[in-house]
């Protein structure tokens, strides 16, 4: 593994640390008939933190704890924000694995990135939807 997919994922790992606080703010203040979906993607984001600790592991590589706590760049104290936090969330990560994608030297790598940097796209379009934005989706996503 290079030095710059080694960073790539240890960014997104971070991402993936923040995206799974951060779904227990959005799980405390989401609308109830969104408790499934919450639980879905909080699930997503643990999978996929897991799955990176492995993979930088399998590397070599020293892998660093979760920050203690996270802020959110907003308060979050009813439904819509929650939702807009959740969607902030996702394009953070969407972010991060643009990042892998474009960094990765192995195929491996690549995929990995590829495989999270979609699932986190679509979350976005979903939550997006949920907020009625028109359209939910955007050309490429991860791009800042």
């Amino acid at each position: 593994m290079t030095d710059a997919e080694r960073q790539a994922l240890l960014d997104a790992l971070n991402a993936e640390y923040a995206a799974v606080y951060a779904y227990g703010v959005i799980d405390a203040f989401a609308s109830t008939e969104r408790d499934r979906l919450v639980t879905q993607y909080t699930a997503a984001h643990r999978a996929r933190r897991d799955s990176t600790i492995e993979t930088l592991a399998a590397a070599g590589s020293t892998v660093p704890p979760p920050d203690a706590a996270y802020t959110a760049p907003f308060p979050v104290d009813d439904p819509i924000p929650a939702a807009n936090f959740a969607v902030t969330v996702e394009t953070d990560c969407t972010v991060a694995w643009r990042s892998v994608v474009e960094r990765a030297g192995t195929e491996v790598v690549r995929r990995i990135g590829i495989e999270a940097l979609t699932e986190c796209a679509l979350r976005v379009a979903g939550w997006q939807a949920i907020l009625g934005t028109n359209p939910p989706t955007i050309a490429f996503p991860g791009k800042v």
